[in-house]
């Protein structure tokens, strides 16, 4: 079932179908960051990586809200790759320094950074995200969209000017919806990670529990659903995420900041709500390969992402 591929084994006893891992003093293993700015496809690519969807996405700016760890193992190599929120620089409310806070200390702590810039493009936005990248990491520069790109030679003077922006190890031209390009970064990134013990065991693809995974596909359908009338601050709090045998029962309340995204999400005579809930159940039971009984309420909550306290009470790190 995926749902026992995605869950973190609590046991130090390997799966009883896995293959036996190789010789410990022949593994490799490294984390890897994910960054860019907003919607340039950093969990696009996580997900073709891990070859599971364990990132949501949508067109809404910061769907990506936590350090989402994500784990592919091939051969001998783990890699350990961490999807971050897109650097937001255009709201400083105590949900964005939360999530910026979130990128600051991942690209601090990893042995590789995979850069993420649309090909051909480069603002301000890109720019500070660029400018967090510690010097001692290696970086590699990933120009997504590549397929996009009709004159190829126009790509040289830009791929100059990101070099002299920053001293990447590499230039990665790709699209993360083609599987030839992102198995074939698998072994650009191999060579950056240390010799050393995996991290997790071999079929393992996330360290997020399903009670997170949950949150995280309903907040995806709401994103989706309501399109770009509904403000980003909108969250997914899960109150109750119960096993029982085959059934999964789960309680979830959307909380928005004013009464006037309330009546949005819930649509007219509930229609609105009832496809989200439909939406993120038939999901759930796929992820779990279980009944799901899904309840979603939603809240109002005013000023709660300027409100460290209460962000922090979220499940905001």
């Amino acid at each position: 079932m995926l749902a026992k591929a995605l869950s973190v084994r609590t046991s130090t006893e390997p799966a009883a179908d896995a293959p036996p891992a190789p010789p410990v003093e022949s593994q490799r293993c490294g984390l890897i960051a994910i960054v860019g700015k907003p919607n340039v496809g950093k969990s696009t690519l996580l997900n073709a990586l891990v070859g599971q969807k364990i990132s949501i996405t949508s067109r809404k700016a910061q769907t990506t809200r936590h350090r989402i760890t994500g784990m592919r193992t091939v051969d001998t190599t783990q890699f350990v790759f961490v999807d971050t929120p897109g650097f937001q620089t255009r709201h400083g409310n105590a949900l964005n320094r939360s999530l910026n806070k979130t990128v600051v200390g991942a690209v601090n702590d990893v042995d590789l950074i995979i850069f993420v810039v649309e090909a051909g493009q480069f603002n301000l936005a890109d720019a500070k995200v660029l400018s967090l990248l510690p010097e001692k990491t290696p970086a590699i520069l990933l120009a997504n969209k590549f397929d996009l790109i009709h004159r190829r030679a126009e790509i040289a003077p830009w791929l100059r000017s990101m070099q002299e922006r920053h001293n990447f190890a590499e230039f990665v031209p790709m699209s993360a919806n083609n599987a030839k390009d992102v198995e074939r970064l698998f072994g650009i990134c191999e060579k950056y990670l240390p010799m050393q013990p995996w991290m997790y065991g071999a079929e393992e693809l996330t360290d997020r529990s399903d009670r997170f995974m949950a949150a995280e596909i309903i907040r995806e359908k709401l994103f989706r659903l309501t399109g770009d009338e509904l403000p980003y601050t909108s969250t997914v709090i899960i109150d109750k995420y119960e096993e029982e045998g085959n059934l999964r029962k789960v309680a979830a309340t959307i909380v928005v900041e004013r009464d006037g995204h309330k009546g949005m999400i819930i649509g007219e005579k509930g229609e609105k709500l009832k496809r989200i809930g439909t939406e993120a159940r038939h999901e759930l039971e796929t992820l779990t390969g279980a009944k799901v009984f899904l309840e979603i309420w939603v809240k109002v909550r005013s000023g709660w992402a300027d409100d460290e306290a209460r962000v922090k009470t979220f499940g905001y790190e």
